[in-house]
């Protein structure tokens, strides 16, 4: 699909802070259809310059798109003070941490609420990696999402990652999901046990909701992004075609 976009950074309050976040919007509808919007949550390198790209892709297609920098507060980056991947890692997902994480999204879905060209009450959350996490757990937490669509999200969040210090589990809540789900995951994660995936979609089950998992053959982590080593491409036009189908059917 060949659409117009206009895309720039936004700013708006969370709580007493000021966090910012990449907006495209769509081009204007000739009979003044205000687009329905998608809430991103960023995986644990912060924007990057393929977030943006993928931004500007949903408003390609239609959607108004915002990714919420959940590093806004530190500088639009996670945190660099670490020495080894692991370090990295944990020091990223204890930053997006869910108690200012979440606030955080909710936060930019009132920002899209306010503005008189989008249509906010068709809200989707879409999120990567940590922010595949975030979706879910947004989902058990709020009315205000007509379906939420989390890639590689981890079903459970290694003790050194939860703010805790004990596991975090997506899998002990999905049974509490709020509207319908559609999950993607590489069945070659080198990060997700496929066990914690296929029980992450028996809990999904429980929950009454439009259900889906979908596992990739030889995919691994964070497939989708086509500027990272695991970069699969099947596994990722077959997503993105999923994914729209799915945005498009509940918004």
């Amino acid at each position: 699909m060949n659409r117009t976009h206009e895309a720039a950074w936004t700013t708006f309050p969370s709580g007493s802070d000021e966090i910012r976040g990449y907006l495209a919007l769509p081009s204007r509808d000739p009979g003044g259809v205000r687009p329905p919007v998608i809430v991103m949550a960023h995986e644990n390198l912060g924007v990057t310059a393929h977030r943006e790209r993928v931004t500007e892709r949903f408003a390609d297609e239609g959607f108004a798109c915002l990714t919420v920098d959940l590093y806004s507060r530190i500088g639009g980056r996670p945190p660099q003070d670490y020495t080894t991947p692991e370090e990295r890692r944990a020091k990223a997902f204890l930053a997006a941490r869910d108690e200012q994480a979440l606030p955080d999204l909710e936060a930019g879905l009132d920002h899209l609420a306010g503005r008189d060209d989008v249509d906010a009450s068709r809200a989707a959350v879409v999120g990567f990696c940590l922010g595949g996490g975030l979706a879910l757990a947004w989902a058990t937490r709020t009315d205000r999402l007509a379906c939420a669509v989390p890639l590689y999200g981890l079903p459970e969040l290694p003790p050194a990652y939860s703010p805790t210090g004990r596991v975090r589990s997506r899998i002990a809540i999905a049974g509490g999901v709020r509207c319908p789900v559609q999950a993607h995951f590489g069945g070659a994660d080198e990060v997700i046990p496929l066990d914690q995936a296929a029980r992450l979609g028996d809990a999904l089950k429980r929950s009454g909701q439009d259900t889906e998992i979908h596992v990739y053959d030889g995919a691994g982590h964070a497939y989708h992004d086509d500027t990272h080593p695991n970069h699969h491409p099947e596994a990722a036009r077959l997503t993105w075609e999923r994914t729209l189908a799915f945005l498009r059917k509940h918004l």
